[in-house]
């Protein structure tokens, strides 16, 4: 349809690896760009899915500059701790050069840590400070519950927000968000988010079903309204 890349949530959804990795295949064979919101920010998490082919990752809870330089050495090779195995997808099966693999994977892999906690919005110049790490999500959700709040537009969640935004923006880290309506995109994008989630699979059926039944009863509503002049 067009996007530019799509988000496999391991976190949240039921994906094991392996049916992560048959949809990096299809994101592959589309041309469609990749990324995983793995569980956690274990090296194994991060290892299985960029070994599977994913572009990057999204790494939910970095709170601290040490979780984010565990997460950028665990996606790296020459300047991380990356397990090597040249046989998998993001090796081309074995058809690439131990240093094409590692030169490739470590210019290809985006790190994205997922800013959805107070103590990341406290400590958030020095996550973003991080050598390596891509970019920052700011995952208002989350953080709306961690302030105690019921609205993700709620005065603490926009003041960690700007907080967030202020602080990536100087440290040249691009900056993601999810905004559910052209509205709150461009107001994100005017603050400096360049990359959005748009919606959930969930969400574009449950739309998409809710419109196509709108559609249907307002028809029929209509030809019995023209019966019943008859």
């Amino acid at each position: 349809m067009g996007y530019d890349f799509v988000v496999i949530d391991q976190e949240h959804a039921a994906f094991n690896r392996e049916s992560t990795d048959h949809i990096i295949l299809a994101c592959r064979a589309s041309g469609l760009g990749c990324l995983v919101r793995v569980q956690n920010g274990d090296p194994a998490c991060i290892l299985s899915v960029l070994d599977c082919g994913a572009d990057g990752v999204l790494v939910p809870h970095v709170t601290t500059a040490k979780k984010a330089q565990e997460i950028v050495s665990a996606a790296r090779y020459n300047s991380g701790s990356r397990g090597y195995s040249p046989t998998t997808r993001a090796g081309n099966f074995g058809s690439k050069s131990i240093a094409q693999h590692l030169q490739d994977e470590d210019a290809r892999a985006l790190v994205i840590a997922m800013i959805e906690d107070p103590e990341a919005v406290e400590d958030i110049s020095e996550i973003v400070a991080t050598p390596g790490l891509d970019g920052v999500f700011i995952g208002r959700g989350d953080l709306t519950v961690a302030y105690s709040e019921v609205k993700p537009g709620s005065a603490p969640v926009k003041a960690a927000t700007m907080r967030i935004v202020e602080a990536a923006t100087a440290a040249n880290v691009a900056i993601c968000a999810m905004s559910g309506s052209v509205a709150d995109a461009d107001t994100l994008a005017d603050m400096g988010v360049t990359a959005f989630i748009v919606a959930s699979d969930q969400t574009l059926l449950r739309d998409a079903a809710k419109a196509q039944l709108q559609d249907f009863q307002n028809s029929f509503l209509k030809q019995r309204d023209r019966t019943d002049g008859l």
